[in-house]
């Protein structure tokens, strides 16, 4: 099984992803939902449900490592999510966009 390209306290490795991750999370979550086939405007908006936002993180995060061929569990999703829940959505989306740990570097 593969490793997810970015730690999950790898934020600032695209500092793009991390400013709108942190103003508008449910952007970056619709997008990040949009990516492995969900409606963006529906998980956008669940977002903001208290309960059915961890259930549709839990998910989508699930669905992501699935279509990467992430090793993981369902309960470290969940963990990732409630504990550091900005730090696993720039995980997520610096994962879907496919930009390595050092992308923003030039060498």
């Amino acid at each position: 099984m593969a490793e997810w390209m970015h730690s999950l306290f790898g934020c600032f490795d695209n500092i793009g992803i991390c400013i709108v991750a942190y103003f508008v999370p449910c952007y970056t979550f619709g997008k990040n939902a949009e990516a492995v086939g969900d409606s963006c405007l529906l998980c956008g908006i669940a977002y903001f449900v208290p309960l059915l936002n961890i259930f549709a993180a839990v998910s989508i995060r699930e669905k992501i490592r699935n279509q990467k061929g992430i090793d993981g569990s369902c309960l470290g999703d969940f963990f990732s999510i409630i504990f550091c829940p900005l730090c696993s959505l720039v995980q997520e989306a610096q994962e879907i966009q496919g930009y390595g740990p050092m992308s923003m570097v030039r060498q």
